[in-house]
Protein backbone atom coordinates (compact mmCIF):
# COMPACT_ATOMS: atom_id res chain seq x y z
CA UNK A 1 0.00 0.00 0.00
CA UNK A 2 1.34 3.41 -0.94
CA UNK A 3 2.28 5.86 1.79
CA UNK A 4 -0.54 8.44 1.97
CA UNK A 5 0.72 11.96 1.24
CA UNK A 6 4.34 11.24 2.28
CA UNK A 7 6.76 13.84 3.57
CA UNK A 8 10.14 13.85 1.83
CA UNK A 9 13.40 15.16 3.30
CA UNK A 10 16.59 15.87 1.36
CA UNK A 11 19.72 15.77 3.52
CA UNK A 12 22.65 17.50 1.83
CA UNK A 13 20.38 19.81 -0.11
CA UNK A 14 23.07 22.41 -0.84
CA UNK A 15 25.71 19.99 -2.16
CA UNK A 16 26.42 19.06 -5.79
CA UNK A 17 24.21 15.97 -5.78
CA UNK A 18 21.59 17.73 -3.67
CA UNK A 19 21.41 20.52 -6.23
CA UNK A 20 20.95 17.94 -8.97
CA UNK A 21 18.23 16.33 -6.87
CA UNK A 22 16.36 19.63 -6.67
CA UNK A 23 16.63 19.95 -10.45
CA UNK A 24 15.11 16.48 -10.77
CA UNK A 25 12.27 17.40 -8.41
CA UNK A 26 11.61 20.55 -10.44
CA UNK A 27 11.58 18.62 -13.72
CA UNK A 28 8.91 16.12 -12.61
CA UNK A 29 5.42 16.78 -13.96
CA UNK A 30 4.01 15.67 -10.64
CA UNK A 31 5.37 14.38 -7.34
CA UNK A 32 3.69 12.40 -4.56
CA UNK A 33 5.03 14.52 -1.70
CA UNK A 34 2.83 16.58 0.58
CA UNK A 35 5.92 18.37 1.92
CA UNK A 36 9.58 18.62 0.96
CA UNK A 37 12.11 19.45 3.69
CA UNK A 38 15.62 20.61 2.87
CA UNK A 39 18.32 19.74 5.41
CA UNK A 40 22.03 20.56 5.52
CA UNK A 41 24.86 21.39 7.92
CA UNK A 42 24.74 24.32 10.31
CA UNK A 43 26.84 26.27 7.83
CA UNK A 44 24.10 26.10 5.17
CA UNK A 45 21.08 26.25 7.47
CA UNK A 46 18.88 29.27 6.87
CA UNK A 47 19.49 29.45 3.13
CA UNK A 48 16.36 29.68 1.04
CA UNK A 49 16.12 27.44 -2.03
CA UNK A 50 13.32 27.34 -4.55
CA UNK A 51 11.81 23.89 -5.15
CA UNK A 52 8.85 23.33 -7.45
CA UNK A 53 7.95 27.00 -7.30
CA UNK A 54 8.12 27.27 -3.53
CA UNK A 55 10.78 28.97 -1.39
CA UNK A 56 11.99 26.50 1.25
CA UNK A 57 14.33 27.36 4.10
CA UNK A 58 17.15 24.88 4.69
CA UNK A 59 17.02 23.32 8.14
CA UNK A 60 20.02 22.37 10.26
CA UNK A 61 20.72 18.64 10.52
CA UNK A 62 19.35 17.66 13.94
CA UNK A 63 17.40 14.60 15.11
CA UNK A 64 14.11 16.47 15.42
CA UNK A 65 14.04 17.54 11.76
CA UNK A 66 13.13 13.95 10.87
CA UNK A 67 9.97 13.96 13.00
CA UNK A 68 7.03 13.45 10.67
CA UNK A 69 9.29 12.56 7.71
CA UNK A 70 8.34 9.41 5.78
CA UNK A 71 11.35 9.18 3.45
CA UNK A 72 14.73 10.88 3.89
CA UNK A 73 17.19 10.98 1.00
CA UNK A 74 20.84 11.33 2.04
CA UNK A 75 23.32 12.95 -0.35
CA UNK A 76 26.20 13.43 2.07
CA UNK A 77 29.64 11.89 2.78
CA UNK A 78 29.89 8.35 4.13
CA UNK A 79 30.66 9.39 7.69
CA UNK A 80 27.64 11.71 7.83
CA UNK A 81 25.31 9.03 6.49
CA UNK A 82 26.76 6.43 8.86
CA UNK A 83 25.80 8.65 11.80
CA UNK A 84 22.56 10.21 10.64
CA UNK A 85 20.73 7.64 8.50
CA UNK A 86 20.14 5.41 11.58
CA UNK A 87 18.95 8.48 13.49
CA UNK A 88 16.46 9.26 10.73
CA UNK A 89 15.27 5.64 10.78
CA UNK A 90 14.90 5.76 14.57
CA UNK A 91 12.58 8.78 14.18
CA UNK A 92 10.35 6.84 11.79
CA UNK A 93 11.76 7.81 8.39
CA UNK A 94 12.92 5.40 5.71
CA UNK A 95 16.47 6.49 4.82
CA UNK A 96 17.54 6.25 1.18
CA UNK A 97 21.29 6.71 1.25
CA UNK A 98 23.51 7.69 -1.67
CA UNK A 99 26.81 7.16 0.18
CA UNK A 100 28.89 4.02 0.46
CA UNK A 101 28.23 3.63 4.19
CA UNK A 102 25.69 0.79 3.96
CA UNK A 103 26.02 -0.71 0.48
CA UNK A 104 27.41 -4.06 1.54
CA UNK A 105 25.49 -4.33 4.81
CA UNK A 106 23.49 -7.58 4.49
CA UNK A 107 20.55 -5.94 6.25
CA UNK A 108 20.42 -3.00 3.84
CA UNK A 109 19.08 -3.55 0.31
CA UNK A 110 21.07 -2.11 -2.60
CA UNK A 111 18.42 -1.01 -5.06
CA UNK A 112 18.15 -0.05 -8.71
CA UNK A 113 14.43 0.29 -9.48
CA UNK A 114 14.80 -1.09 -13.04
CA UNK A 115 16.48 -4.21 -11.66
CA UNK A 116 15.30 -5.11 -8.15
CA UNK A 117 12.45 -2.80 -7.05
CA UNK A 118 10.98 -5.52 -4.83
CA UNK A 119 13.92 -5.09 -2.44
CA UNK A 120 12.67 -1.71 -1.17
CA UNK A 121 10.34 -3.47 1.26
CA UNK A 122 13.13 -5.66 2.69
CA UNK A 123 14.74 -3.08 4.97
CA UNK A 124 15.17 -4.35 8.55
CA UNK A 125 17.27 -1.31 9.49
CA UNK A 126 14.95 1.17 7.82
CA UNK A 127 17.73 2.05 5.36
CA UNK A 128 18.01 1.50 1.60
CA UNK A 129 21.31 2.06 -0.19
CA UNK A 130 22.10 3.54 -3.60
CA UNK A 131 24.93 1.91 -5.63
CA UNK A 132 28.23 3.44 -6.63
CA UNK A 133 27.89 5.55 -9.78
CA UNK A 134 30.23 3.33 -11.81
CA UNK A 135 28.29 0.15 -11.08
CA UNK A 136 25.01 1.94 -11.58
CA UNK A 137 25.94 3.13 -15.06
CA UNK A 138 25.62 -0.40 -16.43
CA UNK A 139 22.91 -1.87 -14.18
CA UNK A 140 19.85 -1.03 -16.27
CA UNK A 141 21.42 -2.80 -19.25
CA UNK A 142 22.86 -5.73 -17.32
CA UNK A 143 19.64 -6.27 -15.38
CA UNK A 144 17.57 -6.44 -18.56
CA UNK A 145 20.01 -8.79 -20.29
CA UNK A 146 20.34 -10.98 -17.19
CA UNK A 147 16.58 -11.52 -16.98
CA UNK A 148 16.56 -12.76 -20.55
CA UNK A 149 19.88 -14.56 -20.98
CA UNK A 150 21.21 -15.48 -17.46
CA UNK A 151 24.37 -13.44 -16.84
CA UNK A 152 27.38 -15.54 -15.78
CA UNK A 153 30.43 -13.25 -15.95
CA UNK A 154 31.42 -9.61 -16.44
CA UNK A 155 34.74 -8.09 -17.47
CA UNK A 156 34.50 -4.32 -17.30
CA UNK A 157 36.76 -1.39 -18.11
CA UNK A 158 35.43 1.94 -16.86
CA UNK A 159 36.21 5.39 -18.23
CA UNK A 160 35.30 7.61 -15.29
CA UNK A 161 34.69 11.34 -15.38
CA UNK A 162 36.50 13.84 -13.18
CA UNK A 163 33.26 14.68 -11.36
CA UNK A 164 33.35 11.21 -9.86
CA UNK A 165 35.95 12.71 -7.52
CA UNK A 166 33.52 15.48 -6.56
CA UNK A 167 33.86 19.19 -7.19
CA UNK A 168 37.61 19.10 -6.45
CA UNK A 169 37.99 16.69 -9.38
CA UNK A 170 36.13 19.03 -11.73
CA UNK A 171 38.14 22.05 -10.54
CA UNK A 172 41.39 20.14 -10.99
CA UNK A 173 40.54 19.12 -14.56
CA UNK A 174 39.58 22.66 -15.56
CA UNK A 175 42.77 24.02 -14.00
CA UNK A 176 44.85 21.46 -15.87
CA UNK A 177 43.11 22.20 -19.17
CA UNK A 178 43.77 25.92 -18.73
CA UNK A 179 47.43 25.23 -17.94
CA UNK A 180 48.08 23.11 -21.03
CA UNK A 181 45.82 24.89 -23.55
CA UNK A 182 47.69 26.09 -26.62
CA UNK A 183 50.93 24.39 -25.65
CA UNK A 184 52.79 21.79 -27.71
CA UNK A 185 52.67 19.02 -25.14
CA UNK A 186 52.42 15.27 -24.93
CA UNK A 187 55.35 14.58 -27.23
CA UNK A 188 57.98 13.78 -24.65
CA UNK A 189 57.43 12.21 -21.26
CA UNK A 190 56.84 14.50 -18.34
CA UNK A 191 56.15 17.73 -20.18
CA UNK A 192 52.45 17.84 -19.19
CA UNK A 193 53.37 17.51 -15.52
CA UNK A 194 56.04 20.17 -15.95
CA UNK A 195 53.55 22.55 -17.55
CA UNK A 196 51.12 22.05 -14.70
CA UNK A 197 53.81 22.62 -12.09
CA UNK A 198 54.95 25.78 -13.86
CA UNK A 199 51.36 27.05 -13.79
CA UNK A 200 51.01 26.32 -10.08
CA UNK A 201 48.59 23.44 -10.60
CA UNK A 202 49.18 20.52 -8.20
CA UNK A 203 50.38 17.28 -9.77
CA UNK A 204 49.72 14.00 -7.97
CA UNK A 205 47.98 13.09 -4.75
CA UNK A 206 50.93 14.12 -2.58
CA UNK A 207 50.65 17.67 -3.93
CA UNK A 208 46.92 17.87 -3.21
CA UNK A 209 45.44 16.83 -6.54
CA UNK A 210 42.39 14.53 -6.45
CA UNK A 211 44.20 12.41 -9.05
CA UNK A 212 47.52 10.55 -8.73
CA UNK A 213 48.74 11.82 -12.13
CA UNK A 214 47.85 14.58 -14.62
CA UNK A 215 44.42 14.06 -16.18
CA UNK A 216 44.55 16.61 -19.00
CA UNK A 217 45.91 15.04 -22.23
CA UNK A 218 46.11 11.80 -20.28
CA UNK A 219 44.20 8.87 -18.79
CA UNK A 220 44.89 7.54 -15.30
CA UNK A 221 44.39 3.78 -14.71
CA UNK A 222 43.28 4.29 -11.14
CA UNK A 223 40.18 5.39 -9.22
CA UNK A 224 39.59 4.92 -5.52
CA UNK A 225 41.84 3.82 -2.69
CA UNK A 226 44.42 1.04 -2.56
CA UNK A 227 43.19 -2.42 -1.60
CA UNK A 228 44.89 -5.82 -1.38
CA UNK A 229 46.74 -7.37 -4.32
CA UNK A 230 46.79 -4.21 -6.41
CA UNK A 231 43.03 -3.69 -6.65
CA UNK A 232 41.38 -0.33 -6.14
CA UNK A 233 38.32 0.22 -3.98
CA UNK A 234 36.37 1.33 -7.06
CA UNK A 235 37.11 -1.93 -8.85
CA UNK A 236 35.99 -4.01 -5.90
CA UNK A 237 32.79 -1.96 -5.63
CA UNK A 238 31.90 -2.87 -9.20
CA UNK A 239 32.35 -6.56 -8.39
CA UNK A 240 30.60 -6.65 -5.02
CA UNK A 241 27.75 -4.31 -5.86
CA UNK A 242 26.95 -5.97 -9.20
CA UNK A 243 26.61 -9.30 -7.39
CA UNK A 244 24.30 -7.85 -4.76
CA UNK A 245 22.05 -5.85 -7.09
CA UNK A 246 21.61 -8.65 -9.62
CA UNK A 247 21.18 -11.28 -6.92
CA UNK A 248 24.04 -13.43 -8.25
CA UNK A 249 26.42 -14.01 -5.31
CA UNK A 250 28.86 -16.08 -7.39
CA UNK A 251 28.89 -13.81 -10.45
CA UNK A 252 32.39 -13.67 -11.94
CA UNK A 253 33.46 -10.04 -12.21
CA UNK A 254 36.72 -8.32 -13.05
CA UNK A 255 37.01 -4.55 -13.41
CA UNK A 256 39.68 -2.03 -14.34
CA UNK A 257 38.76 1.54 -13.45
CA UNK A 258 40.29 4.38 -15.44
CA UNK A 259 39.93 8.13 -14.91
CA UNK A 260 39.57 10.11 -18.15
CA UNK A 261 39.54 13.88 -18.93
CA UNK A 262 35.75 14.13 -19.13
CA UNK A 263 33.88 16.41 -16.72
CA UNK A 264 30.67 14.39 -16.27
CA UNK A 265 29.39 10.96 -17.43
CA UNK A 266 31.02 7.62 -16.81
CA UNK A 267 31.44 5.15 -19.66
CA UNK A 268 32.08 1.41 -19.48
CA UNK A 269 33.27 -1.20 -21.94
CA UNK A 270 31.49 -4.40 -20.93
CA UNK A 271 32.32 -8.03 -21.81
CA UNK A 272 29.30 -10.04 -20.64
CA UNK A 273 28.97 -13.83 -20.77
CA UNK A 274 25.56 -15.50 -20.46
CA UNK A 275 24.29 -18.97 -19.58
CA UNK A 276 21.80 -19.01 -22.44
CA UNK A 277 22.30 -18.42 -26.14
CA UNK A 278 22.33 -14.76 -27.01
CA UNK A 279 22.51 -12.91 -30.31
CA UNK A 280 23.16 -9.26 -31.06
CA UNK A 281 19.68 -8.83 -32.53
CA UNK A 282 18.04 -10.42 -29.50
CA UNK A 283 20.04 -8.22 -27.14
CA UNK A 284 19.12 -5.12 -29.09
CA UNK A 285 15.44 -5.97 -28.85
CA UNK A 286 15.68 -6.45 -25.09
CA UNK A 287 17.57 -3.20 -24.56
CA UNK A 288 15.37 -1.17 -26.93
CA UNK A 289 12.33 -2.21 -24.91
CA UNK A 290 13.70 -0.65 -21.71
CA UNK A 291 12.24 2.83 -21.06
CA UNK A 292 15.38 4.03 -19.28
CA UNK A 293 17.79 2.96 -22.05
CA UNK A 294 18.68 4.78 -25.27
CA UNK A 295 20.02 2.35 -27.87
CA UNK A 296 22.52 4.08 -30.15
CA UNK A 297 24.20 1.39 -32.18
CA UNK A 298 24.98 1.94 -35.86
CA UNK A 299 28.77 2.13 -36.35
CA UNK A 300 28.43 2.41 -40.15
CA UNK A 301 26.70 5.75 -39.58
CA UNK A 302 29.07 6.72 -36.77
CA UNK A 303 26.40 6.24 -34.14
CA UNK A 304 27.45 5.03 -30.69
CA UNK A 305 27.18 6.32 -27.12
CA UNK A 306 29.51 9.07 -25.95
CA UNK A 307 29.65 10.97 -22.65
CA UNK A 308 28.91 14.29 -24.37
CA UNK A 309 25.54 12.94 -25.53
CA UNK A 310 24.60 11.29 -22.24
CA UNK A 311 25.53 14.17 -19.93
CA UNK A 312 22.62 16.02 -18.36
CA UNK A 313 20.13 13.29 -19.17
CA UNK A 314 18.45 10.50 -17.28
CA UNK A 315 18.78 7.48 -19.60
CA UNK A 316 21.57 4.96 -19.90
CA UNK A 317 23.01 4.97 -23.43
CA UNK A 318 24.09 1.64 -24.92
CA UNK A 319 25.81 0.75 -28.20
CA UNK A 320 28.75 -1.01 -29.90
CA UNK A 321 26.94 -4.32 -29.31
CA UNK A 322 28.94 -7.19 -30.79
CA UNK A 323 29.12 -10.95 -30.46
CA UNK A 324 32.55 -11.77 -29.00
CA UNK A 325 34.60 -13.54 -31.65
CA UNK A 326 36.32 -16.04 -29.37
CA UNK A 327 33.87 -16.41 -26.47
CA UNK A 328 30.51 -18.21 -26.87
CA UNK A 329 27.33 -16.57 -25.54
CA UNK A 330 29.28 -13.38 -24.92
CA UNK A 331 28.50 -9.81 -25.91
CA UNK A 332 30.70 -6.73 -26.04
CA UNK A 333 28.96 -3.41 -25.48
CA UNK A 334 29.64 0.20 -24.54
CA UNK A 335 27.58 2.03 -21.92
CA UNK A 336 27.36 5.69 -20.88
CA UNK A 337 25.48 7.24 -17.96
CA UNK A 338 25.58 10.64 -16.29
CA UNK A 339 27.27 9.88 -12.97
CA UNK A 340 25.67 12.84 -11.17
CA UNK A 341 22.11 12.16 -12.35
CA UNK A 342 21.41 8.46 -12.88
CA UNK A 343 24.61 7.56 -11.07
CA UNK A 344 23.57 9.38 -7.91
CA UNK A 345 20.63 11.78 -7.58
CA UNK A 346 18.14 10.23 -10.00
CA UNK A 347 18.44 6.66 -8.76
CA UNK A 348 18.14 7.85 -5.15
CA UNK A 349 15.01 9.77 -6.05
CA UNK A 350 13.55 6.88 -8.04
CA UNK A 351 14.12 4.63 -5.03
CA UNK A 352 12.25 7.15 -2.86
CA UNK A 353 9.32 7.16 -5.29
CA UNK A 354 9.35 3.36 -5.37
CA UNK A 355 9.23 3.27 -1.56
CA UNK A 356 6.34 5.76 -1.53
CA UNK A 357 4.40 3.61 -3.99
CA UNK A 358 5.15 0.34 -2.22
CA UNK A 359 4.49 1.56 1.31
Amino acid sequence: MAIDKPVLALVGATGAVGTTMINILDSRESVPWSEIRLIASARSAGKVLRVRGEDITVLELKPEVFDGVDIAMFDVPDEVSAEWAPIAASRGAIAVDNSGAFRMDPDVPLVVPEVNPEKVTDRPKGIISNPNCTTLSMMAAMGALHREFDLQALVVASYQAASGAGQPGVDQLYAEIAAVAGKDLGVTGGDVAAALTAAGVPVGSDAGSPFPAPLALNVVPWAGSVKEDGWSSEELKVRNEARKILGIPELKVSATCVRVPVVTTHALSVHATFGREVTVDAARKVLAAQPSIVLRDDPEKGEWPTPSEAVGGDPTWVGRIRQALDFPNTLELFVCGDNLRKGAALNTYEVAETVAAAG
